[in-house]
């Protein structure tokens, strides 16, 4: 079964990453105050980043490899500048590795 993995704006600026196998009920899940708690209290959330993986599996990974990145590597991801992904990951102290969990090229 393939799954999502999604990043959320919520209204304070702040960001919820999560993963899914059907991402627009769980979207609708969030803003009806019935998906996580910390998006219950930052309704309304919309979706700034999604992508499909094959397997449910390899959504969550890559969840919580973004859980473990600096809110700068989240925006960077968001706006597709991958050459900012790349740079913020070599940087000393980034955390978390490559998207899909490569890591950054030399």
């Amino acid at each position: 079964m393939s799954g999502y993995v999604y990043i959320l704006e919520c209204s304070d600026g702040s960001y919820y990453v999560g993963s899914t196998v059907d991402l627009e009920r769980r979207v609708n899940e969030h803003n009806d105050g019935k998906g996580a708690a910390y998006t219950s209290r930052r309704r309304p959330v919309r979706v700034v980043f999604s992508e499909q993986f094959p397997t449910v599996e390899e959504a969550y990974r890559l969840e919580k490899r973004i859980q473990g990145w600096s809110r700068g590597k989240r925006r960077a991801l968001i706006d597709g500048d991958f050459d900012l992904l790349r740079d913020l990951a070599r940087r000393p102290g980034a955390r978390g590795k490559g998207i899909g969990g490569a890591e950054p090229a030399p």
